[in-house]
């Protein structure tokens, strides 16, 4: 959820250019690794970790196979997805082909060999090219990457030069992290996400979000996800050897789930229920958030669970709770501390998970040091904020840290990570908030955090936008050198040759070009309407009444995070503004026409009996499907002069 704790410092420092905690020297774990050189070694992201030119060159034609050892089953897997990505790029039908040997000029092979893990590990690929092209790996994971190495050495050219390299990651967790957990975000961008985070060897996506319950109807407020929509986006990560991991942040920020459970929440001193905080003395409350991990784990196949548990006390502290205390010391001894109630609900959710073949993950900040009750072993520490308790005491007592720093986060409509300045600067996932260690020892990686504090302040699409050179970077120096390139506008040239994954949905073409439409429902049940459509510049539209020249807009209802995220809420006609983006939205085809969906809060417009627009999930009311008829332009009304004598 939102960081809002101890962030300024940090925030300032980037502003102002300067990345805290940076530094320019590979892990201490990272395998032996040169500094790419424009002239003599491929262009991709992340770069190569070495390369050896060789004489020739491989060309791809339209007699370019793929072919996999007859007995290689997981080659073959990856063949076929190879075929599916090269057709999206433009490159046709390329064969899948079982055959023994290293085929004919032209050829690309792909092949696992186990008796390799030594050398590439679970996740490092050879590359070999001559006039033909063999890709091998220890494991299917390790062939995919290489894989999209070879995807993107053809995004620019049909030709590659000659050469060998041996490419392993520096660490094993590479990734992104998107609260989707009360601003919806359409499942089409997280499929994109999912892309593209693979054709970088990106291979973990934190999800905290929703999935529509049917245990506990009563959490089902928007926005969420079906599970046939979770079921879908995790099967696309197996394909992409992405691990999707589920997270329902817990004991905090749990508003989206006990809103209408207030016998969960927990109560101070004066009688008040906390909506957002879940009562860690209560039986009934655990319960109930273990019965949402059961039921998460239908559709996510993950063996991993986050459940949160960051800023439980924010804005508050445990004294305004005594029973809290009272718990700690019933189940700990006299000298237990509040702290010892929070690790103590925490070690219990661990212990689920771990009895149904999960690994915990949690953030950091809750463990302030405050407590005598130590964390389960096996637990993953995720470091986002500076506490007392720093990465090296949690490194040098067992746990595996993964490095989420505040200063990789791009917060929706609101701070966004320096990456120029971390990437001039050398950042390795070793620099912690307030902490550089010195190994990369027990670090499994970094990520980069995509958080919505202001809802309506950016839209998917300019997200998107502003999420390309970051992810990028974030794929560099996970798995390769900080610095493959001298400057970052060299690093920024690398990226954009290598451009998006391909099989990315294009979600900023609308369907229909700029002009006057009449609009009318599909059924023909109401007389038609008539607006102005006009292309956003970040490909939503906006609907302007000629007669008035207002434009479409959602803002009634209850806000959260500045948006208005109440089922039913109405569309009203307001005055135009370009910044404005709850006037954003997004006409998608259907059968028979087109449903319209508002671009931030992600629900459809549904017309009613009496003719007025209102926003609802698609699937609590049928989105209104509409047609939509180019009509002449109409001027805006003027108001006329009054007459008579003017003063």
């Amino acid at each position: 959820m939102a960081r809002l704790a101890g962030i300024l410092v940090t925030a300032l420092l980037l502003v102002t250019g300067v990345a805290p905690t940076a530094t320019a020297t590979p892990p201490a774990s990272a395998p032996p690794a040169t500094t790419a050189t424009a002239d003599t070694t491929p262009r991709t992201v992340p770069a190569l970790t070495n390369w050896t030119a060789e004489q020739g060159e491989f060309t791809f034609t339209t007699a370019t196979r793929l072919i996999v050892a007859p007995d290689d089953p997981a080659a073959r897997r990856t063949a076929d997805t190879l075929a599916q990505d090269l057709r999206a790029a433009g490159r046709g039908a390329v064969p899948v082909a079982a055959v023994r040997g290293s085929g004919r000029p032209g050829d690309v092979s792909i092949g696992t060999d186990p008796g390799r893990s030594g050398t590439l590990k679970a996740e490092g690929y050879e590359l070999q090219v001559t006039d033909r092209v063999r890709i091998t790996g220890a494991t299917a994971a390790g062939a995919f990457y290489g894989t999209r190495t070879l995807l993107q050495l053809l995004a620019t050219a049909d030709r590659i030069p000659a050469g060998r390299t041996v490419d392993v990651p520096a660490y094993e967790e590479r990734g992104a992290g998107v609260c989707a957990c009360y601003i919806h975000i359409t499942p089409a961008w997280l499929e994109n996400l999912v892309r593209d985070m693979a054709y970088l060897k990106l291979n973990q996506l934190l999800l905290e979000l929703k999935v529509k319950s049917d245990r506990h109807p009563e959490a089902n407020s928007w926005g969420y996800y079906t599970k046939d929509e979770i079921r879908r986006l995790v099967a696309l990560g197996d394909r992409y050897h992405i691990t999707i991991v589920p997270e329902i942040n817990s004991p905090g920020h749990m508003d989206p789930w006990i809103e209408r459970r207030p016998d969960l929440q927990l109560t101070d001193s004066d009688g008040a229920p906390q909506p957002s905080r879940l009562d860690i003395t209560s039986q009934d409350a655990f319960a109930y958030y273990t019965d949402l991990m059961d039921e998460y784990a239908e559709v996510f196949t993950a063996p991993v669970w986050h459940m949160g548990a960051d800023e439980y006390m924010l804005g508050s502290d445990f004294a305004k709770y005594p029973h809290i205390l009272a718990y700690a010391r019933e189940r700990y001894g006299p000298a237990a501390t509040p702290q010892d109630a929070f690790i103590d609900f925490v070690n219990r959710v661990q212990a689920h998970a771990a009895a149904r073949g999960k690994q915990l993950r949690i953030w950091n900040d809750g463990l302030t040091g405050d407590h005598t009750v130590p964390v389960a072993a096996g637990t993953t520490v995720e470091h986002w904020l500076n506490v007392r308790t720093r990465p090296s005491e949690l490194l040098a007592q067992g746990y595996r840290v993964m490095n989420a720093s505040y200063s990789l986060y791009l917060i929706r409509g609101g701070f966004h990570m320096n990456t120029a300045s971390l990437y001039e600067q050398g950042w390795d996932p070793r620099s912690f908030e307030g902490e550089k260690v010195a190994s990369a020892t027990g670090i499994t990686g970094a990520k980069i955090s995509l958080w919505p504090d202001n809802g309506r302040g950016e839209t998917e699409n300019e997200v998107a936008a502003g999420l390309f050179l970051p992810l990028r970077y974030i794929a560099q120096t996970t798995w390769g050198v900080p610095r493959p390139d001298p400057t970052y506008a060299e690093f920024t040239a690398r990226a954009t040759a290598a451009g998006y994954a391909p099989g990315r949905t294009d979600l900023t073409r609308p369907p229909l070009p700029d002009g006057t439409y009449s609009l009318r429902d599909a059924g023909g049940q109401l007389p038609a309407t008539t607006r102005r459509i006009t292309r956003t510049a970040d490909g939503y539209v906006t609907l302007t009444d000629p007669a008035t020249g207002r434009c479409a807009e959602i803002r009634s209802g209850r806000l959260t995070l500045n948006t208005p995220l109440e089922p039913g809420s109405p569309v009203t006609q307001e005055v135009c503004s370009a910044a404005n983006t709850l006037q954003r939205w997004q006409l998608t085809t259907v059968l028979g026409g087109f449903h319209l969906t508002h671009a931030i809060t992600r629900m459809s417009v549904v017309l009613t009996a009496e003719g007025r627009w209102v926003q609802y999930p698609p699937d609590q009311r049928p989105p209104t499907v509409w047609t939509l008829t180019a009509a002449p332009p109409q001027q805006p009304n003027t108001p006329q002069q009054p007459k008579g004598n003017r003063s």
